[in-house]
């Protein structure tokens, strides 16, 4: 009887689902032919010398060492600057302000219009007031800070919608046992909204790591080992989009490059949904 149901019952629901099914396998096909090219004329490039040497003759040799490090610096920087900002911020709009309250409308459609401004903007107003105004330069803090404008509005909105999924009643039942509203905040709330905060994450990572509009005003282009926060630094981004554009004989070691870009993609979404798996696993036991 549920098969029955589950089957399309008149040609409109077929062309419906043969639509959505020709819809996924067109988007799964473009980027198994993108991952594939990128294996293909990348693979062979990438070791271990590969990932620790510095680049050598404007890239076309050498390694990614100096890069990595560059970017794991932005990449850092961005996370510890956005994430305490954007979950208070979630908490500050879905638990103690109203839908209806101008200060909420405001805030959310300002964050909605951030999340769809320009990266190139962003490296612009970086530029303008990180390095000019507060005399950091082009350097990794930079990079970073401008990142952190770039990913908070999707982070804090994602987190807000997962605080709003909680049920109410688990806000009534922690009334009910006299509990305070930072008690039912920290071990009752947020628990319950980290899959909202994941899902924030993950579309922030992905694109604070790949991102090069911004990272070209802000961070620069120097291969070189950073020794400090307020030193130059070419993130990977950067690097692969140098190498293809303007350095001749240097798309060998920008496949590798982009290789290495996927594969750190693919391991932070990949870890990243193995502790949601492994969290909600946790509280089914607890349950």
């Amino acid at each position: 009887m549920a098969e029955t149901l589950s089957r399309p019952q008149n040609p409109r629901e077929w062309l419906a689902l043969v639509l959505v099914w020709g819809a996924a396998g067109l988007v799964t096909a473009v980027f198994c032919w993108l991952l594939g090219d990128i294996v293909w004329h990348g693979l062979s490039h990438v070791s271990w010398t590969f990932l620790t040497a510095p680049p050598e003759n404007a890239g076309r040799r050498g390694g990614i060492g100096p890069i990595l490090v560059s970017t794991s610096l932005i990449l850092g920087v961005c996370l510890s600057v956005s994430l305490p900002i954007g979950i208070g911020t979630a908490v500050l709009l879905a638990e103690f302000t109203s839908n209806h309250s101008l200060f909420g409308r405001m805030t959310r459609r300002s964050l909605d219009v951030l999340a769809g401004v320009p990266s190139i903007v962003f490296g612009l107003f970086g530029n303008a007031f990180f390095c000019k105004t507060l005399g950091l330069g082009f350097s990794i803090l930079s990079g970073g800070l401008t990142l952190a404008c770039m990913v908070l509005p999707i982070l804090i909105r994602s987190t807000e919608e997962g605080f709003r999924a909680v049920p109410t009643s688990y806000r009534l039942s922690a009334a009910a046992l006299g509990l305070s509203r930072t008690t039912t905040l920290v071990h009752l709330l947020l628990p319950a909204a980290v899959p909202g905060l994941l899902v924030g994450l993950v579309l922030g990572v992905g694109r604070a790591i790949a991102e090069t509009a911004a990272l070209i005003f802000t961070s620069g282009y120097v291969d070189r080992m950073p020794e400090s926060l307020l030193d130059s630094g070419r993130a990977l981004s950067i690097h692969i989009f140098d190498l293809s554009m303007n350095v001749s004989g240097g798309d060998a070691n920008a496949y590798a490059s982009a290789l290495v870009l996927v594969i750190m993609l693919l391991a932070i979404n990949g870890t990243v949904s193995w502790l949601a798996i492994y969290g909600l696993h946790r509280k089914i036991v607890a349950a």
